[in-house]
């Protein structure tokens, strides 16, 4: 299918590596032009570099932290005007919220809830008034089925679900829509340093911990990167005008629930 976004431009966050790697290869593939950023610069160059030789788009690569004034500020200067804005930041560390003082709250929720929020705002204005705009929020499978030792990602990731449910109500008559994409466990650093985190508290090694949780995935395994990549690239599409203020769950089948 084409998915009727070829020429347009997006920008990335945290692009280097993971899941934000994943949708701006997806988009490339599609003709997406790219601005991706991440904090590491050497990494950051590599990805665009593959970028551009695999798919032959444009890639600005900006190194900055995306989380801070300064690393928003630059992002924006490089890609004022998006079509697509695919938001994602690292999640807070896990731990024990009793050795969680105010300070790692608020960098949780800075980096998890604020960031993508004023990111929206920068670019949303021009998106209607071109009356097209897609915006893609990398949560977490957290939001539906909270997980106890990610409780700082719980708590932030939930805060922004609840304010684009509002916001994506308010543009979606102009062709701008809001969705949150909500991994599971897929195959990145995070995953395997969660996965190290809690092998060391249950006394196991990682592969046994990992044998354990890929067989208790409906799936029988982990997700990749560019199944996730290309769920992004749909809801980017000219065909996902009509979805908006949703929480598409990317988890083989994890949550038990029916909605």
């Amino acid at each position: 299918m084409d998915l009727g976004i070829r020429g347009r431009t997006a920008l990335v966050c945290a692009a280097s590596k993971g899941l934000g790697k994943g949708c701006a290869q997806s988009l490339a593939r599609e003709g997406v032009n790219l601005v991706i950023t991440a904090r590491g610069r050497e990494a950051l160059e590599a990805t665009a570099d593959e970028l551009r030789r695999n798919f032959q788009v444009k890639v600005t690569a900006v190194a900055g932290d995306i989380t801070t004034p300064e690393g928003r500020a630059a992002a924006l200067k490089a890609c004022p005007s998006p079509d697509i804005l695919v938001n994602n930041a690292g999640g807070p560390p896990p731990g024990d919220f009793k050795d969680w003082d105010r300070d790692a709250w608020v960098k949780a929720l800075d980096a998890n809830m604020i960031t993508p929020i004023l990111l929206m705002r920068a670019v949303v204005d021009q998106m209607i008034a071109r009356r097209f705009g897609r915006i893609v929020n990398i949560t977490s499978g957290a939001v539906k089925a909270p997980i106890p030792e990610l409780g700082l990602s719980n708590g932030a990731r939930t805060g922004l679900t609840g304010f684009v449910a509002g916001l994506s109500r308010k543009t979606a008559r102009h062709n701008v829509t809001i969705n949150n994409l909500l991994p599971g466990p897929f195959e990145t650093d995070r995953l395997r340093s969660n996965l190290a985190f809690n092998a060391k508290n249950a006394g196991k090694t990682v592969e046994e911990l990992r044998k354990a949780r890929e067989g208790a995935n409906p799936a029988g395994r982990f997700g990749t990167v560019e199944e996730f990549g290309d769920a992004c690239a749909y809801l980017c599409s000219a065909q996902a005008g009509y979805i908006t203020g949703q929480n598409l769950l990317l988890d083989g089948g994890s949550y038990p629930g029916t909605f």
